[in-house]
């Protein structure tokens, strides 16, 4: 018979007895990678269910320190990046504190192009840290901010000979950095049965997905996205979340791979950012409390001991002037906007403009980019 997992199951309540010693880093890149895991119940399961949350806040900059770092490594090892060279990518935030540490780490000057919607925190962390922040002052008609920073990239890589863009939107180095993740929950969790993240570049759910399948075929993927967002066939519009959705369609996302996807809306996730600070002591930013959300919903609908991995992608510092701030919440008309227990559900993911929590078990390219009978791929959790 199942039971909760209770707090003694995953070590002893006094923080420091018979805690292992850290390792010693004599620079800031070992610090990257053996997050942790927390387990996470209610509010958002009741007893006897919940989830386990990969805590990639624990990295110096986030989960993007892991690509950051990996896509620097091997443009150097293929010649792509000579020493030096300047490496200038788009950014809304937390992959430009990836690619910082990366240039520290190999002596690269950094270029981050973000936008106004970026947090002034950030901008301020990413400067004292050595970056270049540029931003654009106006959204591409139809591409939006993103592809109005990725045009000012082109336009900076043009003045910039010998200058380097990791392109985290298509170059399969962003995918396979998250190889060590997956890695790292098979050794934390052993068999995983559902993997729940947040999808923007596409980057972590197809490496993560693809390395836990090597070790659990069956995993489902549930994919978590914004409203407004492209990325899955919806029609694309302004986006208050930042670090998933896209306005774009990345190559690197893996289509093929998820099961299910569902979208959130911007007072949902604040909601669950909220709850889980106050519950579980751990939180983050906007990706966190959307994949909050959905994984509690797996965890709800799904037999007693199925095993439920969820990427909590950041931490909660740079989201405290809005995520956590009450007068913002309120003037962006998304405080206390409490969820529906159940998700909405469409029969394709083109099917209406959504507004709200929305989950569709129908996955495919919009763009049509892989035909054939795997181009759609059907499934539940339930």
């Amino acid at each position: 018979m199942h039971r909760l997992p209770l707090l003694d199951d995953f070590g002893p309540l006094s923080p420091a007895a018979h805690a292992p010693v850290p390792a010693i880093a004599s620079r800031p890149a070992q610090l990257v990678g053996n997050t942790p895991v927390l387990w996470i119940d209610e509010p958002f399961a009741p007893p006897g269910h919940g989830f386990f949350a990969k805590l990639e806040g624990a990295n110096p900059g986030g989960i993007k320190d892991r690509p950051g770092l990996h896509m620097i490594h091997r443009a150097r090892q293929r010649g792509d990046l000579l020493p030096g060279a300047p490496i200038i990518e788009s950014s809304s935030g937390t992959l430009g504190l990836g690619l910082t540490l990366a240039g520290l780490t190999y002596g690269h000057p950094v270029t981050v192009v973000s936008d106004p919607g970026m947090e002034p925190a950030v901008v301020r962390l990413l400067t004292a840290l050595g970056a270049y922040v540029d931003q654009v002052e106006t959204p591409h008609p139809t591409g939006g901010w993103q592809e109005a920073r990725r045009e000012r990239v082109a336009e900076l890589l043009a003045a910039a000979p010998g200058a380097y863009c990791p392109d985290q939107y298509s170059n399969p180095d962003n995918v396979g950095a998250y190889r060590p993740l997956a890695a790292e929950l098979i050794a934390q969790l052993g068999r995983i049965d559902i993997l729940v993240t947040a999808v923007g570049t596409g980057g972590h759910s197809a490496g993560i997905a693809a390395g836990l399948r090597e070790h659990s075929p069956g995993l489902r993927l549930i994919g978590v996205d914004s409203v407004n967002s492209a990325i899955f066939g919806q029609p694309a519009g302004p986006r208050l979340m930042r670090g998933l959705g896209s306005s774009i369609h990345p190559a690197n996302v893996d289509y093929n791979a998820f099961s299910e996807v569902h979208w959130v809306a911007p007072g949902e996730a604040v909601w669950a950012c909220r709850r889980l600070a106050r519950r579980h002591y751990a939180s983050g930013g906007w990706s966190v409390g959307a994949v909050a959300l959905v994984a509690g919903w797996a965890a709800r609908t799904t037999p007693p001991g199925t095993r439920i991995a969820a990427v909590f992608p950041d931490g909660p510092h740079r989201y405290l002037e809005t995520v956590y701030n009450d007068a913002w919440c309120a003037e962006q008309g998304i405080l206390g906007a409490e969820p529906a227990p159940e998700p909405d559900e469409i029969a394709a993911p083109d099917a209406c403009a959504v507004t709200g929590w929305t989950r569709c078990t129908q996955v495919r390219d919009p763009l049509g980019r892989e035909p054939g009978p795997r181009a759609i791929r059907t499934a539940g959790v339930r």
